[in-house]
């Protein structure tokens, strides 16, 4: 009787994006697509260059900070200007650097009858066109808040979903979309060692292309590493 309940259960197959689903960080990559097009200022370069140094390195850093200097140099924008820099960016610099094993294992996982769920610390306009290239289900991602004159102010409106935030979206999503209890993390796909908490949630988890940090913590706890570079 238990089998039969586990099996009508939803299974998740949950994936990274930036260095899981993609070669390369989309922050830093949006980063210098801004620089490029003059719309990043050289103290807020720096800044960010500093930021990026700190979390390289795994100083303490707090994960509002980047996001918020990208979105200081657009607060002239509309959010409508805004979010189609951001779609562009994505088709220009993004689209070519999808990995195919990602596209491909998304599929797979689709035909086992899986749910699929692109879960990631970048924007939700990015992840928004994200989720149509890989083909995934549903996407959740950090959010910017807007004012009442439809611009962004600069400040993440909830959590930023990096770390354990990862873990408590998808548990929110999947308890929303199926209810508590109906639902079970079968996959998860991450490469930085801050996804470790997400993939030790799943039933099975792998490593894809990981750094240093989380490629030992995969062989000491078992996990699968895929190299798809």
């Amino acid at each position: 009787m238990q089998e039969k309940t586990a099996q009508k259960k939803k299974r998740l197959a949950v994936f990274d994006y930036d260095g899981t689903s993609i070669d390369g960080q989309s922050g830093l990559l949006f980063s210098l697509y801004l620089w490029h097009r003059g719309l990043v200022s050289v103290p807020r370069a720096a800044a960010l260059v500093w930021w990026g140094v700190r979390y390289k390195l795994h100083l303490p850093q707090r994960q509002d900070e980047a996001r918020e200097i990208i979105f200081a140099s657009l607060s002239g924008l509309d959010a409508e200007d805004v979010d189609k820099i951001m779609h562009e960016f994505h088709n220009e610099v993004l689209l070519p650097r999808y990995r195919p094993q990602a596209v491909a294992e998304v599929k797979r996982r689709h035909e086992e009858g899986c749910v699929t769920l692109l879960v990631s610390a970048t924007f939700e306009p990015i992840t928004a066109d994200a989720a149509e290239a890989l083909g995934v289900d549903a996407h959740i991602a950090t959010d910017m808040e807007k004012d009442a004159n439809n611009r962004y102010t600069g400040r993440v409106r909830g959590p930023v979903v990096q770390g354990y935030a990862k873990v408590a979206v998808v548990r929110r999503w999947a308890d929303e979309h199926f209810g508590r209890g109906n639902w079970v993390l079968s996959y998860a796909y991450g490469d930085h060692h801050t996804d470790e908490e997400l993939l030790a949630s799943a039933g099975r988890a792998y490593a894809v292309c990981p750094g240093p940090t989380l490629r030992k913590e995969a062989h000491e706890r078992g996990w699968d590493i895929l190299d798809w570079e």
